[in-house]
């Protein structure tokens, strides 16, 4: 069993800061499941954490991983790689599987999601695992965004991080103009568009490809955004709810244009 004093230790505690994720271009992924699709990601996981216990209950997890990346801890160390109440006693160092917008978009993508400006991390890993489910090529991160690779936002995206594309730092209006270019229809959303989404699904152009641009949960979209966008569109509320969550809000419209993608003709 490691020592809790372990240099290696000491360099994943430091994983649970920006800057440390930052410096070390490395992040954590904690729980089986994080733990079981960044195993699938090659390259991915440079070390494994367990406790004993964790150890006994994913034996089969331990034995998929890289030879020499696993060492047994404390729980008291587990715990101090753990943001949660509840450690899992189970913790991945990933290698951050960041890639560049112009390799992204060289793949031709279909579908996109671009955040501007998200803080809840909570949102955004719900999102990327939105994204996953839809089948979009990537997520994008423009503005002062949330890091992705935060720990709430990690075990909120159950994996999918490491089943799509990620695009950290972007400017947005510059992001924008790039996907515009690479043929992709870029749309805004906003609750005060004109425009809304069944029209523009009765349109036929949600069939095209496409990159749905998401703002901040409060404030939404900056006006200089919405204006180097394609078209500004809003989500149709039928009933008397004021207005969707911003994870609510970009499923139903990635599985609009999932949807739309899948249509004959």
């Amino acid at each position: 069993m490691l020592s809790d004093s372990n240099a290696r230790l000491a360099a994943a505690r430091r994983l649970t800061s920006p800057r440390g994720r930052r410096e070390a271009g490395r992040f954590l992924a904690e729980g089986a499941q994080s733990v079981r699709e960044a195993l699938d990601r090659p390259g991915a996981v440079l070390e494994l954490f367990a406790t004993t216990g964790a150890a006994q209950r994913h034996a089969d997890l331990l034995a998929s991983a890289p030879s020499g990346a696993v060492s047994v801890i404390s729980d008291r160390a587990a715990a101090a790689l753990s943001e949660t109440v509840s450690p899992q006693g189970l913790v991945a160092v990933c290698a951050r599987p960041d890639r560049g917008l112009a390799e992204v978009l060289a793949g031709r993508p279909r579908l996109v999601a671009m955040l501007v400006e998200s803080n809840d991390p909570g949102n955004a890993g719900t999102i990327l695992r939105t994204a996953d489910a839809a089948g979009a090529a990537a997520v994008l991160f423009a503005g002062d965004s949330v890091d992705p690779y935060n720990g709430k936002a990690v075990r909120a995206a159950a994996g999918s991080l490491f089943h799509l594309d990620v695009v950290t730092g972007l400017q947005p209006e510059a992001a924008i103009a790039e996907c515009r270019a690479a043929g992709l229809l870029t749309l805004a959303t906003t609750g005060k568009a004109s425009l809304d989404l069944d029209e523009l699904l009765d349109s036929g152009r949600l069939g095209a490809p496409t990159a749905w641009v998401f703002g901040n949960e409060a404030r939404g979209l900056p006006c200089d955004v919405l204006d180097a966008a394609d078209l500004a569109v809003r989500v149709p509320i039928y009933g008397r709810a004021e207005s969707l969550n911003l994870a609510a809000a970009a499923a139903v419209c990635l599985y609009a244009s999932a949807r739309a993608h899948r249509l004959p003709g």
